[in-house]
């Protein structure tokens, strides 16, 4: 047994699965070992972008880590964005990022980089292996740290000759790190406060607002009338008909000032109090009431669905929410093809217990409403705000669930960092329906340039916000990566479309031209 071999071994006898890759000659000890090892999927991605962000998918989903295979330092630098948006997501992932033999490092070769310092800024653990003899041990101890409450990036940075030197055995899982108990004390506390007559919001996220966390809430509403809130692109959410209501706080910073207005104390769950995206001139940042004061049931490294449940017990709440969402679909409709039609339509037809990856941007509102009373759901979004995560976070949420719809809403513009994500889903069969919103813009930016005070918008200016000239053809990229395509450009065309793709498996891609 070589080094590779038993990092690989461990992953599997510590509960690993899947590994996304895009490997290089420093890891190719590793890629054998997947021949010698059985029990990790291997699945190449084309662009580490899609590596990093399938990991996303994978492990929001599936609730455990997926293992990346990343190539020196360059390799990493390029998934760095969608690492970011798992870092914002909390989602556990460990990266095996292959790096020069230990003596080659010394004459400074093409590839040479600071591997380290690329890591650190995504990353909740980094460590260097550059012994074979370790190489299992620092395995189980980065899948502990990503599976460490509530979740997080692990980084480990594995020597070429620690791959290929002689090592002894796998290495066992190391205990889970987490999450804390919320004490006693507190809980009653907050009770105490619940019922003091003050207008409440209650701000939940990770897994507060899936299962039994949502459950429990529901149960708190029912007793206390507490208003409950999740973050614009809280990271997984269940959502739709029979399931507790959630509101989502809205995208713009004065908008959410409004939302919250007349909030005099905001209970977090797992959650951080909410602020403006980005600074705008004369607009607030901060966007919680001067005077509501905030108050944690849970922070993001404790149970907050233990809490939750014990929170409930303390109020007396009753056993089961008393309030769920009831369905109402919008129907099918006809003519003009925009963003609301296509979310009709989408909400219409598609079937119950799907997964939105969803980055439709510009398109998200008419998209959110008409879900919020579809059927039940569940929702990934741009967890971190770095676009070009969508294609990817469907890639990986598939392989996570076989036995789930994935539907892909994505404006063209983020769609265009990460198509290589379409060549993954055609070779490994995925279920996924993509719907690109094609209005040939990176168009959030046009109301951001007037957001941000610039008055006198000239032709160099826009030309940084148009993608005319040439115009992208989204049925002809999908076909040459190998998945179905068409293109819609009336209400009756997408429906007939996107119907077709719901009734079959396999990777489908419809360009709803808007």
């Amino acid at each position: 047994m070589n080094g590779a071999q038993s990092l690989v071994q461990t992953l599997v006898d510590c509960g690993v699965d899947t590994c996304f890759g895009n490997p290089g000659t420093s890891e190719m000890h590793l890629v054998a070992a997947l021949d010698a090892v059985k029990g990790l999927r291997p699945v190449l991605c084309l662009f580490e972008g899609v590596v990093t962000g399938a990991a996303d998918g994978y492990g929001r989903i599936a609730g455990k880590p997926a293992v990346t295979l990343l190539h020196l330092g360059p390799g990493l630098a390029n998934g760095l964005a969608n690492l970011h948006n798992a870092r914002r997501a909390a989602t556990p992932i460990v990266n095996i990022v292959g790096d020069h033999a230990t003596y080659h490092l010394q004459y400074d070769a093409l590839l040479t980089s600071d591997i380290v310092g690329f890591a650190r800024p995504v990353s909740s653990w980094v460590h260097e292996t550059k012994s074979a003899r370790l190489a299992a041990s620092d395995t189980a101890r980065a899948l502990q740290a990503a599976r460490a409450a509530p979740g997080g990036i692990a980084t480990l940075i594995l020597s070429a000759d620690a791959a290929w030197n002689p090592a002894e055995r796998a290495a066992a899982q190391l205990p889970d790190i987490g999450p804390a108990i919320v004490d006693a004390g507190s809980i009653e506390e907050i009770a105490r406060l619940m019922i003091n007559g003050k207008k409440t919001a209650m701000l939940l996220r990770g897994r507060g607002l899936i299962g039994d966390g949502l459950e429990a809430a529901g149960r708190i509403h029912a007793k206390t009338g507490v208003r409950l809130l999740c973050d614009t692109f809280a990271p997984h959410a269940e959502m739709g008909a029979g399931r507790v209501a959630v509101e989502r706080i809205p995208y713009f910073g004065e908008q959410v000032t409004a939302f919250l207005s007349g909030t005099e104390q905001m209970i977090m769950v797992g959650s951080k109090p909410p602020v403006s995206f980005f600074a705008y001139p004369d607009k607030p940042s901060w966007c919680v009431p001067e005077k509501c004061e905030l108050i944690y049931l849970a922070h993001p490294h404790e149970n907050g669905v233990t809490a939750l449940q014990n929170l409930a017990e303390a109020l007396g709440a009753p056993h089961e929410p008393t309030a769920r969402v009831q369905l109402q679909l919008p129907g099918l409709p006809t003519g003009s093809l925009n963003s609301l039609s296509i979310a009709q339509i989408i909400a219409q037809l598609t079937p119950d217990n799907a997964i939105y990856a969803d980055e439709s941007n510009t398109a998200s509102l008419p998209l959110l409403m008409t879900l919020a009373r579809a059927r039940p759901h569940t929702h990934l979004p741009l967890a971190g705000g770095s676009i070009g995560q969508g294609l990817p976070l469907a890639v990986g949420a598939a392989i996570a669930a076989p036995d789930r719809k994935v539907v892909c809403p994505h404006g063209d513009g983020g769609a265009a960092y990460t198509m290589q994500a379409l060549w993954t889903m055609a070779r490994e069969n995925l279920d996924v329906t993509t719907v690109i919103y094609a209005n040939r813009s990176y168009a959030i930016l046009n109301y951001e340039l007037h957001r941000v005070g610039v008055t006198a918008v000239g032709e160099n200016a826009r030309s940084m916000l148009d993608l005319h000239n040439p115009e992208m053809n989204w049925v002809q990229i999908a076909s040459g990566l190998g998945v179905e395509a068409s293109r819609a450009t009336t209400a009756e065309e997408f429906a007939a479309q996107y119907e077709s793709a719901m009734k079959q498996k396999g990777p489908r891609l419809i360009e709803a031209m808007i």
